[in-house]
């Protein structure tokens, strides 16, 4: 190999590495995402981080590898659902006029869990009612249709999280708290 042909080498690498850790990386931020839910859901899910599509997809389904920054929490949402997360993000008013559905079979990442009372805790991790799930569904019902369901995580089976807030959903635990 010539001098020229090495160096273009060199240069070629030092420009492709950081595209190439950066695919490696969106391919990690992809299975993490896509962890979160079967087969039927993830099959054409379009993926999603922090507002940038990394896959493309068909099924009105969308996968994150993340619920909160840095929580390590997949979860696949219906429209419903990020319509929801959509208007929690920005603070905004919602109200659920129909049913949605969200998958978290990964369950909380280990810097996942929140406040079971208040999506807008100051201090999630130190919060009264902190809870921390394993796998779980997440299902988004008209506020009437929430009542008679209990708010208490440790009650066993299904409880409302958020019930107070324009927020609130049905968690339905599938698999043990870590």
């Amino acid at each position: 190999m010539n001098r020229l042909t090495g160096k273009l080498l060199m240069v070629t690498g030092l420009i492709l590495s950081p595209v190439l850790a950066q695919a490696e990386d969106n391919q990690a931020l992809i299975e993490r995402a896509l962890s979160a839910a079967p087969s039927m859901v993830i099959d054409g899910a379009t993926v999603m981080y922090r507002g940038e599509v990394l896959q493309e997809g068909s099924n009105g389904w969308v996968c994150m590898p993340e619920t909160f920054p840095d929580d390590g929490s997949p979860l696949c949402n219906d429209a419903v659902w990020m319509e929801m997360m959509q208007a929690m993000g920005a603070q905004a008013p919602y109200e659920a006029t129909q049913v949605g559905f969200s998958y978290m079979l990964a369950g909380d990442g280990p810097d996942g869990g929140v406040s079971n009372s208040n999506p807008f805790h100051a201090d999630r991790f130190h919060a009264d009612d902190f809870i921390r799930e394993g796998p779980h569904l997440m299902v988004i019902l008209p506020a009437e249709l929430l009542e008679g369901i209990p708010s208490d995580p440790n009650a066993g089976g299904p409880y409302v999280m958020w019930k107070d807030s324009p927020y609130a959903h049905v968690m339905i635990p599938v698999g043990e708290r870590k």
